[in-house]
């Protein structure tokens, strides 16, 4: 599963997330921007760092990093980027705090002595989100994290847990976070992650179960469709990416064309796409609207 942008987009829509991690919080935690940034003169690019807002007294930058595989040099390269950062910045910002999520505890890197006074201090903080618990014991945000943990080898758990957190989100619904935007998350995180459950499958955990939440109802009855257009033709973009890298701009235009009824048969479809062929050949065959 391609998680850096799933995290991206739960970062975003949820900031506070990460200090759900770190023992004593800033006061302005829920206003800190979380931001991918560029460090010049360098090779790096930091994918997740979150800035204090200007009015805050005390200007601790806090970095993360999520791991979903193996990798020896995450350490060298974590803490390389964060110090260089802090470098760079050392006039803007006065400390630093390194949050590192780990699918599991398997993943982190076997000899971290070179590394040992840092992880030993109260400055980094590792977590492994096999170990937090029962999702349902957990806040809706922290709870979206847990489900892209789940092994690929428990879709049955996958879609109870999805299916969990989507009637959360209409029955307790963040208050800074709107019910669509948890539905778009979950979905997101289903299609990126299980690749291997047929459509029927996927079909039922996305379609029975949002049919029977309050906010589907409601947004139907209102007769809100084309914030629903705009999600799914999203989602499908996003997907499309993800199997099949960028597409022309050319596809792009004739996709954002497509119908609500269309969209939703392209997203079926795209399971059955073995490449870009398949795709331009499904698009090519649509009248336009």
């Amino acid at each position: 599963m391609r998680t850096d942008s799933i995290f991206y987009k739960l970062f975003q829509q949820f900031p506070g997330l990460l200090f759900e991690f770190v023992d004593e919080p800033p006061p302005e935690a829920q206003n800190y921007q979380f931001e991918s940034v560029e460090v010049k003169e360098t090779a790096f690019r930091i994918d997740g760092v979150f800035l204090p807002p200007d009015y805050a007294p005390s200007k601790v930058v806090y970095f993360a990093e999520v791991q979903f595989q193996k990798d020896e040099d995450l350490y060298h390269r974590f803490f390389t980027e964060s110090l260089f950062f802090m470098y760079r910045n050392k006039e803007r910002y006065h400390d630093w705090y390194g949050v590192v999520i780990f699918a599991s505890r398997s993943l982190e890197p076997t000899n971290t002595t070179i590394h040992r006074s840092l992880l030993a201090g109260d400055q980094v903080r590792r977590v492994y989100l096999d170990e937090l618990g029962d999702i349902k014991q957990q806040p809706l945000s922290l709870g979206l994290m847990l489900l892209t943990a789940i092994p690929d080898t428990q879709p049955d758990q996958a879609v109870e847990a999805a299916r969990y957190l989507l009637v959360q989100a209409q029955q307790q619904p963040p208050e800074d976070i709107s019910p669509q935007a948890i539905i778009d998350l979950v979905t997101t995180i289903m299609v990126y992650k299980f690749k291997t459950l047929s459509r029927e499958e996927i079909g039922a955990m996305l379609g029975s179960t949002l049919e029977e939440t309050r906010f589907y109802r409601d947004a139907v009855a209102e007769g809100r469709v084309e914030g629903r257009v705009e999600g799914i033709r999203s989602l499908v973009l996003e997907l499309i990416n993800y199997r099949f890298g960028d597409i022309s701009e050319q596809n792009v235009s004739k996709i954002e064309q497509l119908s609500l009824e269309k969209l939703r048969s392209l997203s079926l479809a795209l399971f059955n796409f073995s490449s870009l062929a398949d795709l331009e050949s499904w698009l090519q065959s649509q009248p336009s609207e």
